[in-house]
């Protein structure tokens, strides 16, 4: 279900095949089950698709690739064009802009071809001798998948903490590497949570969090050192409550290994432990309170708290170290605002960082420690997407940030917090003619049905005609408070340049407007997410940017969801739906804790054990309320190993939608057997999987170059 990420879009209409030649869908077999909860029974034709290991099930999930396969074989040529244009756009040998953490300068960089990053430092400066730390297409070779989860450096330089996911499970083995002579240790941690590691300052003993493998929650945090048996490993905190994530990681002072407990919307808490003393007990810095999030950073001898404590859109506070249990000695840094949400912070020797959000923007706040002089950055766009980037040192008067809009490629600057200089390292270079210039963007808000003004980002080429004839592709996401910035994409510019209008609708349940934006999109809320996009849509439509024939919709994961949804409640709105690893069948997975995250996700959902929650879901949940009536087309993908959203979702769905659609329009489900959420995990790989997407929308409007 959470967090993700997302890229995907809709059928075609095979005109040039005889009705003898047109391929059969599958057809699952129908096998019904009741489900009782509340005194209320319903009852689960396709529950049985949950049986991963069945012979039935893959055979039914391959059948439905094949006939994927049979309907797009007539837009195979533009599929195959698509994938060279997206890729041909790439600068293929690249490289990040180095970071300097400790005495080394640290990058990634791209071989021509090569599918995975190629991690790697210099010492002293960029003219040192490159160290190649981990070679990520050596280490994909033999996987149909790999994901490499990160990676730690220890205080003294010489070990890194590195893992790995081989089955795109997001169970992560933990391995260290001496960098000096390449040894990887014989230890292997299974089970892991990949990236939330963290050395102690003695460099040799490591702090990691262990997932269950069946919940997929981390729950646990294991004390190891090098050399010894795994098994023999200490456990140094348990989290009893499985509503809550676990994250781990050294602060940025370096003084404090830190464990954060986060229920999203309803706690968080953190457990410190100074590097300096391994052996020692976490101490809690702040005991979790229910309706109170707060998250730190600790500099000299005091923490900054973001905390929303009698504070909805959060406050920035210090407190003296020693003192964090004492809210009474919390003092308030920055109070407040109604109309800003606080973000996120960075901390500097003579600077304080603040990522704020106000009118939907991202902006960045400068202050100077010393005079309290403090300054917004001017990105100067309609809309964007600026945000504080890593910045490992305290002592530099430099701020790294990341930049992005609709027409503007990803960007990273340094900023002279002093001497106001911003200084361009690097934009990302698009290849094959790209110039800025030949593309607008617009940031309008429309009204509603209940009033609220939903703010949207859009972008076209320069001469599109905004008079009903231009196709439109409307994207959204709407959960978890995550806000949907309006960022570049290379790939999009494939639908732009064909005549697309590209539109973000920023939809209560994110975060965009303020954590009220969050608040009245989500649990007994829920509907208002689906009804701002509807309106949105309608909106495109009276408006003229588009028409009924020419308007596709996307979403992912939750925002699968969100498709689901408004397909049920206005299908006639939609040329065709892409749901991307969707989530729709609400009630039915809320039900069952023994399925990944579902225990985590009662505080976005409600847990539907209780009637009024179970009355509200289902009365939105998009595989309960199919019904009788013409759906558009509709490209539903998923993975087979898919840790967040499981498969049987998207396919349980399409099988309920084949015997209750009245319509004509395609119906596609498309499994990726090899991996999960994310779908394909090299670079080029994920490109094959949107050129489908693409040739797939582009051939219902008749574009076929």
């Amino acid at each position: 279900m959470k967090h993700l990420c997302f890229t995907l879009i809709t059928t075609l209409t095979l005109h040039s095949m005889t009705q003898a030649q047109t391929p059969v869908p599958p057809k699952a077999a129908v096998k019904p089950k009741e489900l009782v909860t509340n005194g209320h029974t319903r009852v689960d034709n396709y529950y049985y698709l949950n049986e991963r290991e069945n012979p039935e099930v893959i055979k039914y999930l391959n059948d439905e690739n094949a006939y994927v396969d049979q309907m797009l074989a007539p837009v195979k040529t533009l599929q195959d064009k698509l994938f060279t244009e997206l890729k041909g756009r790439i600068k293929e040998q690249d490289e990040s802009v180095p970071y300097k953490e400790g005495n080394f300068f640290y990058y990634s960089r791209y071989i021509t071809g090569g599918e995975y990053p190629i991690h790697c430092r210099r010492k002293g400066s960029m003219q040192g001798t490159e160290e190649i730390l981990f070679d990520g297409n050596a280490m994909a070779k033999g996987h149909n998948y790999y994901q490499l989860g990160g990676y730690e450096i220890s205080d003294n330089e010489e070990l890194a903490i590195f893992s790995e996911d081989t089955v795109s499970r997001r169970l992560y083995t933990l391995r260290v590497k001496n960098l000096k002579t390449g040894t990887i240790y014989p230890e292997a941690i299974a089970n892991t949570e990949g990236g939330s590691v963290a050395w102690a300052a003695d460099n040799k003993t490591l702090f990691y969090v262990k997932k269950d493998p069946q919940t997929l929650l981390g729950y646990q945090v294991y004390r190891h050192v090098l050399g010894t048996d795994p098994k023999a490993d200490v456990l140094v905190y348990e989290e009893k409550d499985n509503q809550f994530y676990m994250g781990l990681h050294r602060s940025k002072s370096k003084k404090y290994v830190e464990i954060v407990s986060d229920h999203n919307g309803v706690a968080t808490e953190y457990q410190l432990l100074e590097a300096s003393q391994p052996n020692a007990a976490f101490k809690t810095f702040l005991p979790r309170q229910k309706g109170h999030e707060y998250d730190i950073v600790h500099y000299q001898n005091k923490f900054y708290v973001r905390t929303n404590w009698k504070a909805e859109n959060f406050r920035l506070m210090e407190v003296p170290e020693g003192k964090t249990a004492d809210m009474a000695a919390w003092k308030e840094v920055i109070p407040h605002r109604p109309d800003v949400y606080l973000g996120n912070m960075d901390v500097f020797v003579n600077h304080l960082v603040l990522g704020e959000r106000k009118a939907g923007l991202t902006n960045i706040r400068v202050i100077n420690q010393k005079t309290k002089a403090d300054e917004y950055l001017d990105f100067g766009e309609p809309a964007y997407v600026a945000g504080i980037g890593y910045n490992p040192d305290f002592n530099t008067n430099v701020l790294r940030f990341g930049y992005s809009s609709l027409t503007t490629p990803s960007s990273t600057f340094d900023y002279n917090m002093d001497t106001k200089v911003k200084t361009l390292l690097k934009q990302q270079e698009v290849l094959g003619g790209f110039d800025k210039n030949n593309y607008a963007s617009e940031r309008i808000y429309v009204k509603s049905r209940d009033g609220v003004q939903v703010p949207v980002s859009m972008v076209y080429r320069k001469g599109t005609k905004k008079d009903g004839s231009a196709p439109l592709l409307q994207y959204a996401y709407g959960s978890y408070g995550y806000s949907t910035d309006p960022g570049f994409s290379s790939t999009r510019l494939s639908l732009l340049d064909r005549g697309f209008i590209f539109a973000i609708a920023h939809i209560r349940g994110g975060q965009e407007m303020g954590r009220r934006w969050y608040e009245d999109g989500k649990m007994l809320k829920k509907k208002n997410t689906f009804n701002d996009f509807v309106d949105v849509s309608k909106y495109l439509i009276d408006t003229k940017y588009t028409s009924a024939d020419k308007l596709f919709a996307m979403g992912g994961s939750a925002g699968g969801l969100l498709m689901g949804a408004v397909i049920n409640q206005a299908p006639q709105l939609y040329r065709g739906v892409v749901a991307a690893v969707p989530f729709v069948d609400v009630v039915t997975t809320m039900l069952d804790e023994s399925i990944p995250l579902t225990t985590g996700e009662f505080e976005e959902w409600g847990n539907p054990k209780n009637k009024p929650y179970y009355d509200y879901m289902l009365s939105y949940s998009p595989y309960d309320n199919v019904t009788k009536q013409a759906y558009p087309n509709l490209l539903v993908t998923t993975g087979l190993h898919d840790s967040q959203v499981q498969y049987w979702e998207p396919a349980k769905w399409v099988a309920k939608l084949r015997t209750m659609t009245t319509g004509t329009n395609q119906l596609l489900l498309h499994t990726n057997m090899e991996a999960g959420h994310g779908g394909a995990s090299g670079r080029f790989q994920a490109l094959k999987e949107i050129a489908l997407e693409y040739a797939f929308m582009l051939n219902l409007v008749g574009i076929q170059q």
